[in-house]
């Protein structure tokens, strides 16, 4: 039996710290897919095709794993997809609060599904989404908080 998790997110854009995560769930799971969905709260940078590709980019070569996108329950995603598992990274404490709550309001929408909180390495804690939006709406360099081999879009 294949073990699958799903992996969401806004990805805008996906980080070196998302990689982390990402590759410690690779040894958990058979099969990650992930999941890129739209956030009604937030307009995004990156359009969801920009996001999608560059996941893509940074997971070359990775044959155990997959990009969608979804606008809806992630819970929903996981049931649709067969997958029992939610990966999610946390950088911090105040990270940690956030998907605690996710997960107990994801726990009471669907029991059978489970979260799983993965502390990011110490070396990519500090890169956030925000962060590398923040470095390029300066003219800065990125490459630091990207996956190797990742181009970003022209903004």
């Amino acid at each position: 039996m294949i073990k699958k998790a799903l992996f969401p997110g806004s990805f805008d854009p996906f980080t070196a710290g998302h990689l982390n995560i990402l590759n410690r769930a690779l040894t958990m799971f058979d099969e990650v897919i992930i999941a890129v969905g739209v956030n009604q709260d937030k307009r995004g940078f990156f359009t969801m095709d920009q996001r999608m590709d560059i996941i893509r980019q940074a997971t070359k070569g990775m044959d155990n794993v997959s990009v969608i996108k979804y606008d809806g329950l992630t819970v929903d995603v996981c049931r649709d997809a067969g997958v029992k598992h939610i990966v999610r990274g946390v950088r911090n404490m105040l990270d940690f609060e956030t998907e605690r709550s996710v997960a107990d309001a994801n726990r009471r929408l669907a029991p059978e599904i489970e979260t799983i909180i993965i502390p990011t390495a110490q070396e990519f804690a500090h890169i956030s989404s925000s962060a590398v939006r923040d470095i390029l709406k300066h003219n800065g360099d990125t490459s630091l908080f990207l996956s190797e081999g990742v181009i970003l879009p022209k903004v």
